[in-house]
């Protein structure tokens, strides 16, 4: 059963800028350590960004002051706001909640969404 489900991807120009978002059925962001992702052609899985519980972020050296990953409790909702778009940061997106709490604690993954950048 897909828990989470990304949207927001599409093609930038380099510079441009795409807002990310995740929603969920059955999880609690509110509850839960929420991730992005992303899987670059011949590259392995890397994690983005980050906002724990406490909403404590982090993210990749290589994002860092481009990327905002923030959560929105009220309407369940996690973004990532990605600003001057690099090729490089071309890659499909992933969701990742490790939900806290429940029977469906633990890792959850959506199906990702594409992002990509290039002139």
């Amino acid at each position: 059963q897909q828990r989470l489900v990304e949207s927001g991807g599409g093609s930038v120009q380099p510079g441009g800028s795409l807002r990310l978002r995740c929603a969920a059925s059955g999880i609690a962001f509110s509850l839960s350590t929420v991730a992005w992702y992303r899987q670059a052609p011949g590259k392995q899985r890397e994690l983005v960004a980050r906002i724990a519980v406490d909403d404590t972020t982090n993210y990749a050296d290589s994002v860092q002051g481009r990327f905002t990953i923030s959560r929105e409790a009220r309407e369940n909702m996690v973004y990532l706001q990605m600003t001057s778009l690099k090729p490089e940061d071309t890659a499909v997106y992933y969701c990742n909640a490790n939900l806290h709490v429940g029977p469906l604690r633990g890792d959850h993954w959506g199906q990702g969404t594409q992002v990509t950048v290039s002139s």
